[in-house]
């Protein structure tokens, strides 16, 4: 069993930064491929970035690509992802998930409760 909190939400400029922090309990955090999904008001949930188990290979939405980017420390059990130069269409809340890495949500076991992330013009 693995349980996710996410952090670091929270209100920002267009163009501003901010850093998402995902902790994870449980000893086999480093087994799991990490991600990062969204959801804005009235659509899907959408992936955003995933990281391999053990550091490596990253993948990303492709409006992401170059703003935002995913790394995680094992050996704190967190995941986090940096967004710079956000933007509105950014705006969405922010979900944690451990699993196996794909852009497929329903490959990923466990989930966090998520973050709003609102991001103003």
């Amino acid at each position: 069993q693995v349980q996710l909190v996410e952090s670091g939400g929270g209100l920002v400029q267009a163009g501003g930064s901010l850093r998402l922090s995902c902790a994870a309990s449980g000893r086999t955090f480093s087994s799991y491929a990490m991600a990062w999904f969204r959801q804005a008001p009235g659509k899907e949930r959408e992936f955003v970035a995933g990281i391999r188990e053990s550091y490596g290979v990253r993948n990303y939405l492709d409006s992401v690509k170059g703003r935002f980017t995913i790394s995680r420390d094992n050996a704190k059990n967190t995941v986090y992802l940096q967004m710079n130069s956000l933007k509105p269409e950014d705006t969405a809340v922010y979900y944690c998930a451990a699993g196996a890495l794909s852009t497929w949500s329903l490959t990923y076991d466990y989930w966090g409760q998520g973050t709003q992330v609102t991001v103003s013009s």
